[in-house]
């Protein structure tokens, strides 16, 4: 594969971006710079449309024939967010009216509804396509949760991935934007791929402008040039939702702050008739103010609304039409609503359909018009190159060898897009695209990256809580941190950290052994150690009373060898060495072990498979899961006669989750374990009980070297919420039990217990409020906050 590296394109400035400063003043520093670009805002006309760059004040170079004497009409189109998508039902109703457009201005999301008009797409592809798009999925900060590397998905199940934050030159950072971009970006990419090769925005089937802000100056920054698809998505950087764009050594926010509705720059471009439409976010009342989040909206709707004012004020009432779609109580966050935008936007331009049949023309020369506009897609040859750009530390190339475009091959859109995602699961990248450049020998494919620029520290947070509200419960802080590229081989270093009623540190160093060949390929050398303390309480039998409790601290150094085995998950083999000390801090006359201290130290050889399909960690909807795990070696036990004894142990475990129709799931789960040897005294070293363990049993009550467990757990999804990625009502069903010896075993001895509950999968984890039951256990309430 011929693959090659070009040199990042992020100039560095004196501009600091607000992920760069110090956590504290985050909101403040933000705030601020809303209130710097007011002023900029705040003139009779603004300075960089009054007085635009040469190339942007010229005329378009290439005008489009028309009838004789015709005016020149532009359509303007502001911003609004997901409102903005009614710009598609009024652009079906202009081509009903055989109205044609001779230039496209817009801003935000109308730069992305008019670029996408002006790159050749006629309104009924438009709206096709918008119909099409999920929208959850187009804004998700991380790939599918399957793409991942199996690394990052176990991560999910200590701590939710919901929030990251980094640490950088001893200063704690936070992402530009809330929302990932990614899939907008890639969406824009592909349609506007037949017009990818006109850098000159005039040159587009119609010419057009996307309005941004230039983040430094607070100027407007009028884009006619250059990547359309980056244009359009650098005119739409919502502040504190969507990072700004870097283009051209300009650091690009949302064009709406300065210039919503830029009717001066279509004026400044020759327009001699305007349709303006405008679906901006109107004021909120009163009641809507009294939170941080609803100011801060307000701040940013009032700077938009000055603007639009303005413009509006430019507008002729004899020549130019205002569309102005009544689009009650949907917000620009209503993504979901499209439908309903669009249909909104087309009655009202149908509301102005004499104003329109006046600037219409007839069929035939419209037809003309229309055909004049031409098709700008062209073959595309086998590629000559792929490469990448952007990348400061890390190393994308490493990543060649698993990406589907290759050099000497076809481009195939969808294999682009593909890779993409493959390079984003990676975890390195805030911001993965694509471009298609031509050449003499053929086109270049160049995937550009964005590395977060938070880092290199990175952090997440989560927590553990339980009660069963009769004195009994824990509460444990997780803190995971992760440092990637510590070396050009890809060297990272994971800590999980808990403090509470559990501490406890786990380390990981893993280093990769060689290049990512294929998904099949790059084997990693793992050194993993381990250090934890808990408190474990002991029971007089599976329905017996509690005989004594236990501190028990354990720690644990580990070598692995491993292979990733695509998406689906990873192989390892490798040595370990475990040691348990425990102190008996409580014992009753009933308790069964040792009273003084005792400790186990296990060695041995251990090989793990381990697979990982779910679509999510928490209230999975989809996929599978899957564990194997053998260990063989020596055990050195004071409480047993024979200290020294051999041993062999297998665990394997399972889950599958099914959607029945919209809302319903169905999971179902197993655990086995069989160990040859007599390591477990009673002691809770492997055992069963506790919410959806066995519920309605103790944590930790039936112990064992071997058990058996398999679990049913239906829920449904009763609605999302901001906090939350839904509410779930559900109840299970669990069969198990542990038995000390293998020919024990009889499944007539098999235990069970059940719970109902109401659940949310929180941005600090999985929470539950059950009612548990186990016909020769317990009844009783359970709060937790973390997984069963």
């Amino acid at each position: 594969m011929a693959c090659w590296r070009v040199g990042t394109e992020r100039p560095r400035g004196a501009w600091a971006p607000a992920g760069r400063r110090r956590l504290p003043g985050l909101l403040l520093a933000a705030l601020a710079q809303l209130v710097a670009l007011a002023p900029a805002a705040a003139g009779p006309v603004p300075p960089a449309v009054a007085g635009l760059p040469a190339r942007a004040a010229s005329a378009p170079a290439e005008a489009r024939p028309g009838v004789p004497g015709r005016p020149r009409i532009a359509l303007v189109l502001s911003g609004g967010g997901a409102r903005g998508l009614a710009h598609i039902g009024v652009l079906k109703v202009l081509e009903r009216a055989r109205v044609p457009v001779d230039l496209i201005v817009g801003t935000s999301m109308g730069a992305i509804i008019g670029g996408l008009y002006a790159s050749g797409m006629e309104a009924s592809a438009i709206d096709a396509e918008i119909r099409r798009v999920d929208w959850d999925g187009l804004f998700a900060n991380r790939v599918a949760r399957p793409e991942l590397p199996l690394r990052q998905k176990e991560d999910d199940y200590a701590v939710t991935p919901a929030l990251e934050v980094g640490l950088r030159d001893g200063e704690l950072r936070v992402p530009l934007g809330t929302v990932s971009t990614r899939g907008l970006e890639l969406l824009l990419r592909r349609y506007t791929l037949p017009v990818a090769e006109l850098r000159d925005f005039d040159r587009l089937p119609i010419p057009f402008r996307a309005v941004a802000t230039d983040m430094e100056t607070g100027r407007p920054e009028i884009l006619a040039h250059g990547d359309l698809a980056l244009a359009m998505r650098s005119s739409m950087s919502v502040p504190g939702v969507f990072a700004p764009t870097e283009l051209g050594g300009r650091l690009l926010g949302d064009g709406g702050l300065v210039d919503n509705l830029p009717v001066a720059v279509a004026r400044s471009l020759g327009a001699e008739r305007i349709i303006a439409v405008n679906i901006g976010t109107p004021l909120q009342p009163r009641e809507s103010l009294d939170t941080l989040l609803g100011v801060t909206a307000q701040m940013i709707n009032i700077l938009t609304e000055q603007n639009v004012q303005r413009s509006l004020a430019r507008l002729d009432a004899q020549r130019d039409l205002l569309i102005a779609p009544d689009l009650g109580r949907l917000t620009a966050a209503d993504f979901q609503e499209a439908a309903a935008f669009i249909a909104l936007g087309e009655d009202q331009a149908a509301q102005q359909w004499p104003a329109l049949r006046a600037l219409a023309l007839p069929e035939a020369d419209y037809r003309a018009w229309r055909a004049a506009r031409g098709d700008f897609s062209t073959p595309r040859s086998a590629l000559a190159r792929v490469g990448f750009s952007g990348s400061d530390q890390t190393r994308p190339e490493r990543y060649a060898g698993l990406l589907e475009s290759q050099a000497g091959e076809r481009f195939d859109v969808a294999a682009a897009e593909r890779d993409v995602r493959r390079l984003a699961a990676a975890g390195d990248y805030t911001r993965v695209d694509y471009q298609l450049l031509p050449g003499a020998d053929g086109d270049s494919l160049i995937f550009s990256v964005e590395e977060k620029t938070w880092g290199p520290n990175f952090f997440r947070v989560g927590l553990d809580f339980s009660t069963d509200f009769s004195g009994r419960g824990g509460f444990n802080v997780k803190l995971l941190h992760h440092r990637p590229w510590l070396d050009e081989a890809g060297l990272s270093w994971r800590n999980l950290v808990q403090i509470g009623t559990e501490p406890g540190w786990t380390s990981e160093l893993r280093r990769p052994l060689g290049e990512l060949a294929s998904p099949l390929g790059g084997w990693f050398a793992a050194l993993a150690g381990e250090l934890g303390r808990e408190e474990v309480l002991t029971y007089a039998g599976a329905e017996g009373g509690e005989t004594g409790r236990i501190r028990r601290t354990r720690s644990r150094l580990g070598l692995d060898l491993g292979q990733p085995l695509g998406t689906l998950g990873e192989l390892r083999l490798g040595a370990y060495s475990e040691r348990w000390r425990d102190r008996v801090v409580v014992a009753s006359e009933a308790f069964d072990g040792l009273r003084g201290g005792i400790t186990r130290r296990e060695r041995g050889l251990r090989l793990r498979l381990a697979f990982d399909r779910l679509d999510f960690a928490s209230f999975p909807q989809a996929g599978w899961r899957a564990r194997l795990e053998l260990a063989a070696g020596a055990l050195d036990d004071q409480a047993s006669t024979d200290r020294r004894q051999s041993f062999t142990r297998i665990e394997a475990e399972g889950t599958q989750a099914w959607t029945l129709g919209r809302r319903h799931v169905l999971t179902l789960s197993g655990r086995l374990l069989a160990s040859g040897h007599g390591r477990n005294t009673g002691q809770g070293l492997d055992a069963l009980g506790g919410f959806q363990q066995l519920s309605g049993y103790k944590p930790g009550q039936i112990d064992g070297n071997q058990i058996l467990f398999g679990r049913a757990v239906y829920y449904a999804r009763l609605s999302p919420t901001a906090l939350t990625r839904g509410l779930f009502a559900g109840a299970s069903a669990e069969l198990g039990n542990a038995w000390r010896r293998r020919e024990d075993i009889r499944l007539g001895d098999l235990r069970s217990g059940f719970s109902v509950f109401l659940g949310a999968d929180t941005g600090l984890g999985p929470l539950y409020l059950g009612l548990v039951h186990a016909p020769r256990g317990d009844t009783g309430l359970v709060l937790r906050l973390g997984a069963p």
